[in-house]
């Protein structure tokens, strides 16, 4: 079920009435079954991985909290890490090493006709084993309790709004508020609607129409030089940013609208002056669980400078796999963990650079400078992510400023010269507010308006969304 249907326009209200109708200690019920009716809607039988799942970090993290010993605290630590990633490795990544281990062989002219699995990526699967998974090891952490419930467990491990594209929730975070009672809030329910609001517009008005061109050019970028691949390639991290954002939003709100809080996910990443401050921004669920699980037991910054590069660099390199199971995505995280080393061997020289010429005595320049330069690097890490093939990804890098001009007649972008206009204005609108947003919220701006001014403009954001939208279509990170 796509959060931009009718079917969602009709599921998540009637859920709403009757979880406010209906007494507190029934509400977990409630919750569980409309997850599973959500979940089940894109695939029926996929809903028994989530319940295996919920099984096994529900039975092993009281098994955990269960002995004394810390060898079978790590037997059952194991068995929920070997449950839930060998599924994950299972349905998403078999396919990808086998035929990774065939093309290898083949250099030694060895010949392999290895076994593949015939079956569709479970939707979300990456997102609902990560957040049980960091379930499991907290409780082994000793930083949580295990949650004794098991109706409550389920609700924790397969709550819709964050289901299949997060945030990826932490269960000491999320579970305690099951157990509240929520009351209808006006407050809440108004800014988790105008939140919604909000992701639809990035979503269905921005991320769907500048999906037409990415699309026409990224499938078929041997068609196209310069201008067209560059515009495609600056459309593309608009379009991932508004399409996953927009997500995130809807989720939140959504969840808001219950009653619920879930973590940011996204705060307005292309401002960021540097790759680290980016990823601090951008996906915050994401990079904060491979922070918090493989980053710092790998030893984090506590270690040699050598040690703590490398350990960038694997979290970078997993987090690309995280992604997807293809190449391109290995190179976008690795690109990215380059970019952080880099970023932290340059930091005196880049000082003492700026200094010199005395960059530093005029900050809005330097910012400028620093954020151009962020989002510059940031969109070459986007071709990998978004090419169809290596040999894709090469050909836009290499063609990027070949044969520039900005004459498109006779060439098939996908877009007309109104609908060009058009993106780029509702672009700069977005824009115009994330800025008042980086120095306060957008909601306190509007409060300080006048009724009319603060109505026309939920109006003019439906109206974009009514005629300008583009529904029922899949959000990008719904294939992660």
């Amino acid at each position: 079920m796509l959060f931009n249907s009718l079917h969602f326009l009709v599921f998540f209200p009637i859920v709403t009435l009757i979880y406010f109708s209906i007494p507190h200690r029934f509400r977990w019920t409630l919750l569980l079954v409309s997850s599973y009716y959500f979940y089940m809607s894109w695939k029926a039988e996929y809903v028994i991985l989530i319940i295996i799942s919920t099984l096994i970090d529900y039975i092993a993290a009281i098994k955990i909290r269960g002995t004394d010993s810390i060898r079978k605290k790590r037997l059952f630590l194991s068995l929920s890490l070997a449950g839930n990633l060998g599924m994950l490795f299972a349905f998403k990544y078999f396919n990808f090493f086998s035929d990774s281990a065939r093309a290898l062989l083949e250099k030694f002219s060895i010949q392999l006709s290895p076994m593949t699995l015939k079956v569709l990526l479970p939707v979300g699967i990456s997102f609902y084993t990560f957040q049980t998974i960091s379930y499991t090891i907290d409780v082994y952490r000793g930083k949580i309790k295990p949650e004794r419930h098991l109706g409550i467990f389920a609700v924790y491990v397969s709550y819709f709004p964050q289901l299949v594209a997060g945030p990826i929730e932490r269960a000491k975070h999320l579970l305690p508020q099951f157990y509240k009672k929520h009351d209808f809030n006006y407050k809440m329910a108004s800014d988790g609607f105008k939140l919604m609001l909000w992701g639809f517009f990035k979503k269905m008005v921005v991320a769907d129409r500048l999906a037409v061109l990415v699309s026409t050019v990224y499938g078929n970028p041997t068609d196209y030089t310069g201008i067209p691949l560059i515009l495609a390639t600056i459309f593309f991290a608009f379009q991932i940013y508004c399409d996953f954002s927009g997500y995130s939003d809807i989720a939140i709100g959504s969840a808001q609208i219950m009653g619920f809080n879930l973590m940011d996910n996204f705060k307005r990443p292309y401002f960021s002056r540097s790759i680290g401050e980016f990823w601090r921004r951008w996906h915050i669920s994401l990079s904060t669980w491979f922070k918090d699980y493989v980053y710092i037991p790998l030893g984090g910054s506590r270690v040699s400078v050598p040690r703590m590069y490398l350990n960038l660099l694997v979290v970078f390199v997993a987090s690309g796999l995280w992604h997807g199971a293809n190449w391109t995505f290995v190179i976008w995280g690795a690109l990215h963990g380059m970019y952080i080393v880099f970023e932290i061997m340059a930091r005196p020289f880049k000082n003492k650079a700026f200094h010199a010429i005395a960059l530093d005595r005029l900050p809005r320049a330097l910012m400028l400078i620093e954020v151009g330069w962020t989002f510059l690097i940031v969109n070459l890490g986007w071709i990998f992510f978004r090419a169809n093939s290596l040999s894709d990804a090469l050909y836009i890098v290499t063609h990027l400023f070949s044969g520039i001009s900005f004459n498109f007649t006779g060439i098939n972008i996908g877009f007309s010269w109104n609908e060009l206009f058009i993106s780029f204005a509702v672009i700069a609108f977005m824009e115009f507010v994330h800025f008042i947003q980086e120095h306060r919220s957008i909601r306190q701006f509007l409060s300080g308006r006048p009724l009319p001014l603060r109505w026309a403009v939920y109006l003019a954001i439906v109206l974009s969304i009514v005629f300008l939208g583009k529904s029922g279509v899949q959000f990008i990170y719904f294939q992660f």
